[in-house]
């Protein structure tokens, strides 16, 4: 079973933009490869959809506020 990775509001913005950007690109890959198992074969444990679509929506999040932070400034 994979490990579950749940960030917080304040985990996220430690996070350097590099480090947000490839955070992102890691959570969608397990999100297609949870899907792919999921047609091939039985998932263990489904909750984990939901917990990286929220990690992948923090992200998101944050990124979007530093660049309009950055427009505004």
């Amino acid at each position: 079973m994979a490990k579950k990775e749940e960030l917080t509001g304040a985990k996220v913005r430690d996070l350097t933009d590099e480090e947000i950007t490839v955070s992102i690109r890691k959570f969608r890959d397990h999100i297609y490869k949870l899907r792919c198992q999921t047609v091939t074969e039985k998932v263990e444990d489904n909750s984990q959809f939901g917990t990286l679509r929220r990690n992948v929506a923090r992200l998101r999040t944050e990124q979007t506020r530093r660049l309009a932070e950055t427009v505004n400034a």
